[in-house]
């Protein structure tokens, strides 16, 4: 009776481990379809300032519609003498709208957590400028924040190609990424995109 209840218990783990471990694969194919897939989308002048609030916006209704108890502050910081840029607003804003969620992920357990967007006209460039107050990011994985496959998150809920991908558009718009972090002091992620 005990082999029964125990080999039943057993089947009911494995189950639950392999639909896990099936989900995580399903995302995975995913995300690698977008990562590999050219956009079809046309650039067009687009006004950073009101891309950067759409989607900052988006990512704190999204997060609040997941989880009702999570309240952040957020604001946006723009430069109004900004020039509009000749992007695929649909690429830019994935990029934004997956930094901004990860910053809100990242804040969840912060006691006042802030995540601030700034903008700035850089002569020839425009900065974007998004940071959080979350715990930051260790320096022995910063290096790799932005390899495929790599990431932070529990087992189910990141596939690892968010910041890959955003690597990748930015790259391909002829700009430029980075991270400043400090441990225990937040986190900056600084997009540099060309006027053209």
């Amino acid at each position: 009776m005990d082999d029964a209840i125990s080999l039943s218990k057993d089947i009911k783990e494995n189950s639950e481990k392999i639909s896990q471990h099936g989900k995580r694969a399903e995302a995975i194919v995913k995300s690698m379809l977008q990562h590999s897939r050219t956009s079809s989308g046309e650039r067009e002048l687009t006004d950073i300032n009101a891309l950067c609030d759409e989607y900052l916006r988006l990512a704190y209704h999204g997060f609040r519609a997941k989880d009702k108890s999570f309240n952040a502050s957020y604001r946006l910081e723009p430069d109004e003498s900004l020039l509009k840029l000749r992007i695929v607003p649909q690429d830019i804003g994935r990029v934004l709208l997956n930094i901004i969620n990860n910053a809100f992920q990242a804040v969840q357990n912060e006691k006042n957590p802030i995540i601030s967007v700034f903008t700035k006209q850089l002569n020839e460039q425009i900065e974007i400028r998004i940071t959080d107050n979350g715990p930051g990011i260790p320096d022995s994985i910063k290096d790799k924040i932005f390899q495929p496959f790599f990431t932070t998150k529990p087992t189910g809920q990141g596939t690892g190609l968010g910041l890959s991908l955003a690597y990748d558009i930015v790259k391909a718009h002829g700009g430029t990424i980075h991270v400043n972090s400090k441990e225990g002091e937040g986190t900056e992620f600084v997009i540099q995109l060309p006027v053209v």
